[in-house]
């Protein structure tokens, strides 16, 4: 279907009905598995996404010439809460769906659009996120990568790495150096890059959790169209931050919300079970557990709302990704100390408890989509007008 219902609780009732008929089998059998940074089950969850695609779920407020429906932000908004309540998997295109498609729609051109947008949707085309460097750490004007335009085409040469799901990635959308004659905030492009060529070199990282969902990408002399620039040539800088407050804003906060208040259930299942709930310390730890997912979803509710109003995600974003990362590490550490020592042991072929899962992806969690620190300085500048620290 194509048509906005009339009424929000029209769409939903549609959506809700959907839901209840195509959520089912092994879909069923996924409830909840997977992640913006987890590639679990990643075929069950591709095909899940292509039947959303199909019916017209995906990007709903997306214009329909885009494949979406024209539907309104609040009711893309209630696909996004009644997605996540019902436990659906987690869709394998965040990275166009989410980050790059948002920022393409406010930055991009006619063309651009018209070419790129109808492929994410319709689960054609994947992308990957080129931003991180080894040699810049945090500091993402610090970038080396570098472009450099020969005729109608760009050459790029550099190192990216941390690109979540890049084994995936038809494309990926990369920040360059194309003007080292400026400071280091000015001179930068965002252009986008096809992974199959010659140039371009993608390698999956295994991490702490067994899981491959990052890569580590490599151009050598990597070619692309002229026209595949995003916003200005060296104004790359404001769509970036376009994109960085999708990723710590709303294009994961309900999916996380909705997995951390699974796992609080399982967590108080557990220490109920064991019997640990006689102890006051333990109660005490789950009580401000709880208390703060509490809060989070208050501080997310606040915040979707300037989403929903045509805003965007401001300092504010930081402020809550600085809240759940951390919130979140530390209930994985409560996790293992009340699995107790079956927190020590793991099963055959390196299987982990989904606690223990849990324990070991969140330590990344205070340091991707913006370190602690970076998230501090932008709080502390920009909501508290502290000066800005010496270079």
């Amino acid at each position: 279907m194509t048509n906005v219902p009339v009424t929000d609780d029209e769409f939903r009732e549609e959506l809700r009905d959907w839901i209840a008929d195509h959520l089912v089998g092994q879909f069923a059998d996924h409830r909840g598995v997977g992640g913006p940074a987890d590639d679990t089950a990643w075929e069950v969850r591709l095909e899940w996404e292509r039947l959303l695609a199909r019916d017209k779920w995906l990007n709903a407020s997306w214009p329909v010439e885009y494949g979406g429906r024209g539907a309104t932000p609040r009711q893309e908004l209630i696909f996004h809460i009644e997605h996540a309540a019902a436990g659906g998997p987690y869709w394998c295109g965040v990275q166009g769906r989410d980050l790059f498609g948002p920022t393409l729609l406010e930055f991009g051109t006619a063309e651009q659009k018209a070419r790129f947008l109808p492929e994410i949707t319709g689960v054609r085309e994947f992308w990957g996120q080129g931003f991180s460097e080894p040699e810049a750490g945090s500091d993402l004007a610090g970038l080396r990568t570098t472009a450099v335009l020969d005729g109608h085409e760009w050459v790029i040469n550099g190192q990216k790495i941390w690109m979540t799901f890049g084994a995936h990635a038809d494309w990926v959308y990369v920040l360059c150096r194309t003007n080292r004659e400026v400071s280091k905030h000015k001179g930068i492009s965002m252009l986008l890059v096809p992974v199959d060529q010659p140039g371009v070199d993608v390698r999956t990282i295994r991490n702490i959790a067994g899981g491959r969902e990052f890569a580590e990408v490599f151009f050598t002399d990597a070619r692309t169209s002229a026209e595949h620039v995003v916003g200005a040539v060296d104004g790359g800088w404001s769509v970036v931050m376009g994109t960085l407050g999708n990723e710590r804003a709303g294009a994961t906060v309900l999916p996380f919300q909705a997995a951390f208040e699974r796992e609080m259930r399982k967590l108080i299942e557990l220490a109920t079970e064991r019997g640990l709930t006689c102890d006051p310390v333990v109660r005490q730890k789950l009580a401000k557990a709880w208390g703060g997912l509490r809060i989070m979803q208050l501080s997310n509710d606040r915040m979707l709302q300037t989403v929903l109003h045509g805003g965007h995600p401001g300092p504010e974003s930081s402020v809550n990704k600085l809240y759940w990362a951390n919130w979140h590490r530390d209930v994985g550490e409560l996790m293992v100390d009340l699995l107790g020592a079956d927190a020590l042991v793991v099963g055959e072929g390196y299987h982990l408890h989904p606690m223990q899962h849990t324990f070991l992806n969140s330590r990344a969690e205070t340091i991707y989509g913006g370190a602690n620190e970076i998230q501090r300085n932008i709080v502390g500048e920009r909501v508290l007008g502290l000066p800005k620290e010496p270079s």
